[in-house]
């Protein structure tokens, strides 16, 4: 299957030095980012690479810029994302199925290389669907959940449970 945004990147082609790529993605292609990442919106995705073949593998270093529109998870109302995120891969072929490999402090995200390319528009993609907020709350969320008779963190657990029992005891 080819994902919505696609920029491969034949390995063959990538040399000795650094090699620089860009990749924005049209009209269609954010539309049906959106859909794939449950957004009302992605207005703009571009991603800038340098691809570098090294002895371990090929290093794939950039920066992904976004703006998406996605939905407060409380209320549903659309707020704003910007996203401003740097990501740094390695693509390795020599990783088999279940091997570990074992990570230094400065480690990155070492992945195995599958077939012939390596695609930049689906990385631009899971960068950008990794650096989304998973549960975003509008200014309006906590009156919402107040309203729906939700109790805060501290009202629920048992600093919560004492502030009540205080308040009864109070009241004798």
């Amino acid at each position: 299957m080819t994902p919505e945004f696609s920029r491969p990147v034949r390995i063959d082609t990538i040399g000795e030095g650094e090699r620089n790529e860009s990749v924005e993605a049209g009209e269609a292609e954010r539309a049906a980012l959106a859909g794939r990442f449950g957004l009302l919106a992605v207005e703009r995705l571009v991603g800038n690479f340098t691809l570098r073949r090294e002895t371990s593998g090929i290093r794939v270093v950039g920066k992904v810029a976004a703006e998406a529109t996605q939905s407060c998870s409380i209320t549903g109302e659309p707020l704003p994302a910007r996203i401003d995120e740097q990501t740094e891969l390695r693509f390795v072929d020599d990783l088999a199925p279940g091997e570990e490999m074992e990570l230094d402090d400065d480690a990155i995200d070492v992945l195995p290389l599958e077939g012939a390319t390596i695609d930049l528009g689906e990385i631009a993609a899971e960068t950008l669907a990794l650096a989304l907020d998973p549960f975003p709350r509008g200014p309006n969320a906590e009156a919402a959940l107040k309203e729906a008779g939700v109790l805060s963190e501290g009202e629920a657990g048992p600093f919560g449970a004492l502030a009540g029992l205080k308040d009864k005891l109070a009241k004798k």
